[in-house]
């Protein structure tokens, strides 16, 4: 196996730059590939769709061939619905491999996409909500609802997204494992972050102008 890493050129993992000073890493995660493939890519439909389409053709042959030769009518129905689950989950292992998810006490860094990586930086300051859900296996996706004029790309950041929100896309770390805390380091982070006045200086022509956000 090759020790590879398409990802040498980061600093640090799962950011294009070192962070400043005051800012540190708190959490670093990234999809589950099995759970990704079927609640981000439909794996389970898909797989339900050859199920009933070998039921349908072996149903059909019965009227005319004997079962076992019905049945063997309906192999290349189930080879074709193994080789598609394959390739779904194959796309699914690939994303999952390639994203990583980074909560920092200032910001939500998502380092995502397979053949075109990109990385999504949001400050809490950008975020209004958040909404997490949870599965029992503690597996689960937390999304961001952004505020003011920030916009993405629905389709650029796919599957990182809260389904069907495509108007105002959701970023969101998909099927993370121990979603739970998760959501609570971001709740925290964000929480200490909002909380702490931000200052600016903006230069005058005697310099001493100190200017707060």
């Amino acid at each position: 196996m090759s020790d590879h890493d398409d990802f040498h050129f980061e600093p640090i993992k799962g950011l294009p730059e070192e962070l400043p000073k005051d800012e540190h890493i708190l959490w670093q995660g990234a999809p589950d590939p099995g759970r990704l493939a079927r609640e981000a890519l439909g794996l389970r439909w898909v797989a339900g769709y050859f199920v009933l389409l070998t039921l349908w053709r072996i149903g059909v042959s019965t009227a005319d061939a004997p079962l076992g030769v019905a049945v063997l009518h309906g192999v290349p129905f189930i080879v074709a619905g193994l080789v598609a689950c394959a390739i779904i989950y194959g796309i699914a292992y690939v994303q999952a491999k390639s994203t990583v998810y980074t909560l920092t006490n200032k910001r939500v860094a998502m380092r995502i996409g397979a053949a075109l990586t990109m990385t999504l930086n949001i400050p809490y300051t950008w975020i209004g909500t958040a909404k997490l859900e949870l599965k029992k296996s503690g597996h689960g996706t937390l999304a961001f609802e952004t505020i003011g004029e920030t916009r993405l790309s629905y389709l650029m950041t796919w599957p990182h997204v809260r389904p069907w929100y495509m108007s105002r896309t959701q970023p969101a770390l998909r099927c993370i494992p121990n979603a739970g805390d998760v959501a609570e380091i971001f709740a925290e982070a964000a929480e200490t972050r909002i909380s702490t006045p931000q200052i600016s200086r903006t230069e005058t022509p005697d310099g001493n102008a100190v200017a707060a956000e």
